[in-house]
């Protein structure tokens, strides 16, 4: 029964936190919420971000312990643990120039990049995530 509600604070926690990813990076692109400001937007999901990271660490922290070894041996794991902080490193780098692509008349190519590419990963820590249980049989 524990291990039912950590899984489901670790999903819902990764469905705020990409969600909310996914749509601030989909604002800088210029592909959604074209009525509001960069600023509005951001303003409004980076919370639910920081909400769902808490989460999807929390839970996934216990959900790790209980077969720490398993998952350490399971290379689609660590693969995982590398496309999520890489993920999130971009979503920190979305988050700290949010506020400078906002006063400028258009947004950078170079930020719509790092939006595409941040999309780009979490899709891949998604669909990686998917494959954990799957390839290593652990989880």
């Amino acid at each position: 029964m524990i291990s039912l509600i950590l899984e489901i604070l670790h999903y819902s926690g990764f469905f705020l936190l990409v969600g909310a990813t996914v749509m601030v990076d989909l604002r800088v692109m210029g592909l959604a919420a074209r009525r509001r400001t960069l600023i509005e937007v951001a303003n409004q999901l980076f919370p639910w971000m920081w909400v769902g990271l808490c989460m999807a660490v929390f839970s996934g922290f216990f959900m790790f312990a209980g077969d720490a070894p398993d998952f350490y041996q399971a290379i689609t794991f660590r693969i995982k643990i590398l496309v999520v902080l890489v993920a999130l490193a971009f979503g920190l780098i979305v988050r700290h120039y949010v506020p400078r692509w906002s006063e400028v008349p258009s947004i950078p190519v170079g930020a719509k990049l790092v939006a595409f590419l941040s999309l780009v990963l979490w899709i891949g820590a998604i669909l990686i995530s998917v494959e954990v249980p799957a390839i290593s049989g652990v989880g």
